[in-house]
């Protein structure tokens, strides 16, 4: 068909749905809710072109069908896809529309508020309202909508009122400020409608808009007025509960929640009063559970609140107690289940509540957000109660609780570290199966959170209780458990520390192993992978004995009930093979790699855990093998890319949409809010692919050139999922991987292996790589991982060099001024933290953990203008004297240490590398780097002296004047007290490599022969290697040319430079070889020249190692 034939088909099409007759456009709204998909879309095109031609008829048709139509559905549609219509997105349709439509539109929307008598439409309605006015209001475009609204509220119809504050709400969360205007006329009829309502459904649109309006509030005046309100939205609550509608209770606890997270503020003055209701509710054992968990998720919200309100509930330990006893009281709610003692299912919570998870939950993030200042007490004064009563609950329930504050609390926790332990450890013997699984779990969760302090001081008690544990052969599931924890242990643990356990350990593993319950052979599996991974070479005596167990399991474990065991046995293998080494696994790995090869190619269910788990295996191998893996390369990248590629498995659906995310309870799933739209994701895809982007960095880190074949395809891969917003695991391998693929290009060029490619590719990749680096940092939500980036970015840098072009630089440092601006108003937002009324020592300790993420974000920037610095040298000034605006205040005094070191270094840098190009900022700069040589921060005097160092040697005569000063700010450095000690060491060693400069390239500006007998004196180095190295090579220089300051009138300096020459010879790296045999040399020519008593007094002032040193070196 020709396109004319095609559009007269089209508009004849239109004329009919338009038209007069209403069918053809009702028959058209109820195919757009057709379950058939092939009908839905054919009337979407049709809906698509009414709308692009003939938006006035097709808005003004749906308009009447909302006011007219006998079928609640096709009214509920109208509703919902008028509100589309007008949403003012890409395709914003209203300015379309003439305006008498507008105004047809608008009245009759208001007319059916009036009249449509279904609730459920009703609320669509609403939302096609507020859609519309959110639009048209801020402009004035619908000047009767507000006085309607006020007169529905003031009706006495409680369907108008429940519509106005619908509408009310929605207007404050898309155009608070146009309301705010109205906040008098609003106080008033919120408080009406809260105290006088006799409708619940009403107060509760009343509360949600009042909330609703609160948060849009931006200043705490406005806010205050609406302090009066607080006890009428309390007893909306408290009404609802005295007559027994917990529906709507829970409705108004939901809403309060959201206050709670959002404006806590306004909670403060009637806190006690609020926090106490809510605590009466919780306690209540006559209301419903979800009830009273709502009433819960309040206090711990407010708790939560910390950088709205810090430190708040602090305020009130009563409370504090009252809920930590509120908690406990729900972990008792737990059965003995006959299925949790088989240890048959997987069902670790068989027996458990949904009151004994909330109650665990809640403890967690009670400790999290209060710290152990504020929980321990409280925990120190319920829980002995309950670990000495006699039923097994209360017993139970205590070490839980220990386990799940441990997180929040563990500073406070690690100082009564032997009453926490004892507690624990008494329980291990308690003879209730169950308690015994919570002691052992406890030592798990203690192990991770109050690791290394717990291994180190207490392994000799806690190996013994877990092997011990491991022999419950009546209870296999405390036996998989106490497997497990040894997991937990042996992680945060030095070999030192394990390697005299491992013969018990191991050989109870083993035994385990070949237990008949699966859950006890997979936690075996577990700890002996954690244990191998932890003792390192330690492990090879066990490794024979091991190895044949774990191959049997990967061989034969191969039906579906199987296939987790088969998975943990891969985990295991090579995890032992990295821990002993190549040579020992060398002939295992032939044979585990051919299983391996065999599953590759096999089918699996895609909830196989094989896949993740086989991704690893394959990389840990290639970790153990090496270059000897590459053979295997072709097998493991195809699926590897596949994983690394999958897409994540999304729905959208609106966010206030009915019909949940199917599966909402399933595991799986994790939802998160975005605007209007609610987002599933599937989980198990997302960690699919972070595992095989982890594992793609791996093998180009540990392969270098030899993965070279398979960039061309990575590349491509990993670049955009440096902005993959779903799932930060993905952006931190993807960001990890970008230097090790530059650095593999670029060794395979080098190296000539590179299948005929040139620089030229290298620059390519290069060019690739770094603006998308650069273009997603400017994304970043993340501090962390902005570190990450900036840290890969500087690494590129330096593998690129100059293979960086113009532009590429001009947008590093546009996004460096960014990361330092950013980086800087964090850093105000957290001051301003801390003038809050309630900020206490808590709060202070978690800004300088925020700050101190910071500082790596700071640190990374100077790297990558330090490396910029050296690659482009002079030709880079120019964009450092643009940075100079955002550098100079980090110099300041009221910046961190850290700061000021990082300033200083760039300015090193700058010095070092650009020599007489950079003379020209000797004069801004210098005076701080004076004043830094003393500061009292040893990092920060360690960069200013070198950089003092560097000026004497590149300054020429812009630092001739400033010789005194440097010598007396120098002297400081090399006089003070504990000059020696590990911290301050490194700025001696630059200090006396700086005063070395200053004799060598300002000799006729320094009183020779007090100078250089002072340094000679400060010899030999041997903190810093770099300047030990630098320093010895010059002093060799002076005494081979008889420089006769360095040897002293009548040789007498000769004993302290022999000297000096043995420590340097004795010690470790402190010359570079040719220094070395340049010493050696001068020793044997002193030997043979040097009068004899001379050489024997010489001799004598040697310390006897020396004496043995020098006569190994020298011929007799």
């Amino acid at each position: 068909m020709d396109e004319a034939s095609t559009q007269q088909l089209q508009q004849a099409q239109l004329a009919a749905i338009l038209g007069q007759d209403p069918a053809p456009f009702e028959t058209l709204i109820s195919s757009l809710m057709s379950s058939s998909n092939d009908q839905r879309s054919q009337a979407e095109l049709a809906f698509n072109l009414c709308k692009q031609n003939d938006p006035d008829s097709l808005s003004l048709k749906l308009a009447h069908l909302l006011q007219l139509s006998p079928h609640p559905d096709a009214r509920a549609m109208a509703a919902v896809l008028l509100r589309k219509l007008l949403t003012r997105d890409d395709a914003y349709l209203w300015p379309r529309l003439n305006l008498n439509t507008q105004s047809s539109i608008k009245s009759i929307l208001l007319s059916c508020v009036q009249h449509e008598q279904a609730k459920s439409i009703l609320k669509k309605l609403c939302d096609t309202v507020s859609e519309l006015a959110s639009g048209i209001l801020p402009e004035n475009g619908w000047p009767e909508l507000l006085p309607f609204m006020f007169q529905c509220v003031s009706s006495d119809s409680p369907k108008l009122q429940e519509s106005a504050f619908l509408i009310f709400a929605q207007l404050s969360q898309y155009i608070g400020e146009t309301l705010v205007s109205f906040i008098k006329e609003l106080h008033g009829v919120f408080l009406q409608c809260l105290n006088s309502s006799p409708s619940f459904d009403v107060k509760i649109a009343a509360l949600n808009a009042v909330i609703n309006f609160i948060q849009c509030l931006s200043s705490s005046s406005d806010r205050d007025r609406f302090q009066d309100l607080l006890p009428a939205m309390m007893r909306t609550l408290t009404e609802a509960l005295n007559n027994g509608n917990e529906a709507t209770a829970q409705e108004a606890l939901e809403l309060l929640i959201e206050l709670a997270g959002t404006e806590p503020r306004f909670l403060r003055r009637q806190l006690v009063d609020v926090v106490g209701a809510m605590l009466q509710i919780a306690e209540a054992q006559s209301l419903e559970e979800g009830t009273r968990h709502l009433a819960i998720e309040f206090v711990i919200t407010l708790a939560e609140a910390r950088e709205r309100a810090p430190g708040m509930m602090r305020k009130l330990p009563q409370f504090i107690s009252r809920l930590f006893a509120i908690l406990m009281n729900m972990l008792l709610d737990v059965e003995d289940d006959p299925a949790w003692h088989t240890a048959e299912t997987e069902d670790e919570d068989a027996g458990e509540s949904s009151n004994y998870s909330v109650g665990q939950e809640c403890l967690d993030r009670l400790a999290i957000s209060l710290g152990g200042n504020t929980i321990v007490p409280v925990a120190s004064e319920q829980l002995p109660v309950y670990f000495s009563a006699p039923e097994w609950q209360k017993h139970h329930a205590a070490l839980i609780a220990l386990a799940q504050i441990a997180e929040g609390c563990s500073k406070v926790m690690l100082k009564n570290l032997e009453q926490v332990v004892n507690m624990v450890l008494n329980s291990f013997q308690h003879p209730h199966p169950r308690v015994r699984w919570a002691a052992i779990n406890a030592i798990g969760q203690l192990s991770t959170d109050l690791g290394p302090d717990l291994q180190n001081q207490y392994h000799q008690r806690v190996l013994p209780a877990l092997a011990a544990s491991m022999d419950d052969f009546q209870n296999p599931r405390v036996q998989a458990h106490a497997a497990s924890a040894v997991l937990n242990f042996s992680e945060n643990c030095t070999p030192e520390i394990l390697t005299p356990y491992l013969d018990g350990i191991v050989s109870k593993l083993l035994v385990l192993l070949q237990n008949g319950k699966q859950m006890v052979q997979e936690g075996a599996l577990t700890a002996l992978a954690s244990v191998a991974d932890s003792s390192q070479e330690h492990f090879q005596k066990y490794y024979d004995a091991v190895m044949p167990y774990l191959k049997a399991i990967l061989v034969n474990a191969t039906d579906k009930s199987n296939r987790m065991l088969r998975a943990k046995s891969m985990e295991c293998i090579s995890l032992v093979g990295m821990a002993v080494g190549k040579d020992k696994f060398r002939d295992d790995a032939k044979q585990v790699m051919d299983v391996l090869m065999s599953l590759q190619g096999s089918q699996m269910e895609a909830d196989d855990p094989t896949t993740s788990y086989m991704l690893q295996a394959w990389a840990r191998l290639c970790k153990c093998l090496g270059q000897d893996f590459l053979p295997y390369m072709s097998v493991v990248m195809p699926p590897l890319l596949l994983s690394a590629q999958l897409k994540p498995d999304v729905t959208i659906t609106s966010a206030d949409s009915d019909n949940e995310i199917d599966d909402s309870d399933d595991e799986s799933m994790e939802t998160i809010t975005l605007g209007d739209k609610r987002i599933g994701i599937k989980t198990s895809v997302l960690e699919e692919k972070a595992t095989a982007c982890n594992m793609l960095c791996c093998y180009a880190d540990e392969l270098k050139e030899g993965f070279f074949p398979w960039i061309d395809q990575v590349a491509p891969t990993l670049v955009p999922l440096l902005k993959f917003y779903f799932h930060e695991e993905v952006r931190k391998a993807a960001v990890s991987a970008m230097p090790e693929l530059l650095r593999s290009a670029k060794l395979a060029v080098e190296k000539g292996i590179a299948q005929g490619r040139n620089e030229a590719y290298v620059k390519q990749l290069s060019d690739y790589i770094i603006p998308a680096l650069v273009e997603a940092l400017h994304k970043e939500p993340d501090t962390e991982i902005c570190a990450n980036m900036l840290d890969a970015l500087n690494e590129c840098l330096q593998i690129s060099g100059t293979l960086v072009e113009e532009s590429q630089v001009r947008s590093v440092v546009d996004e460096i001024k960014q990361v330092i601006t950013a980086s800087s108003s964090r850093k105000r937002e957290r001051a301003e933290r801390a003038k809050a009324e309630d900020f206490d020592a808590e709060e202070g300790e978690l800004i300088k953990e925020e700050n101190e993420q910071e500082e790596e974000v700071f640190d990374q920037v100077g790297e990558i203008l330090g490396t910029l610095i050296k690659t482009f040298k002079a030709s880079f000034l120019p964009y450092f004297d643009e940075l100079s605006s955002y550098l100079t205040p980090m110099w300041g005094k009221d910046k961190t240490p850290e700061e000021r070191r990082i300033a200083i270094c760039i300015f090193d840098d700058v010095a070092e590398q650009c020599r007489e190009s950079a003379l020209k900022y000797y004069d801004t700069f210098l005076p701080f780097l004076l004043e830094a040589c003393n500061d009292e921060n040893p990092d920060v005097r360690q960069a200013a002296v070198y950089g003092l160092g560097v000026c004497a040697e590149f300054g020429a005569n812009m630092f001739k004047p400033l010789v005194g000063e440097s010598l007396s700010r120098l002297n400081v450095v090399l006089r003070h007290p504990n000059a020696k000690l590990a911290e301050n060491v490194m700025a001696y060693d630059n200090a006396v490599s700086a005063l070395g400069k200053i004799c060598q390239f300002h000799r006729d500006s320094i009183d020779a022969s007090q100078v250089i007998p002072a340094w000679l004196n400060c010899l030999p180095i041997t903190g810093d290697l770099i300047e030990a190295k630098v320093v010895h090579e010059q002093l060799c220089s002076m005494v081979e040319r008889s420089d006769g300051e360095i040897l002293g009138p009548n040789n007498q300096f000769l004993p302290k430079i022999v000297s000096v020459f043995a420590e340097v010879l004795c010690g470790k790296d402190l010359a570079t070889e040719s220094t070395a045999s340049r010493m050696v040399n001068l020793l044997r020519h002193l030997k043979q020249t040097l009068p004899p008593d001379t050489l024997a007094s010489t001799w004598s002032l040697l310390l006897p190692q020396q004496q043995m040193a020098l006569q190994s070196i020298l011929p007799s």
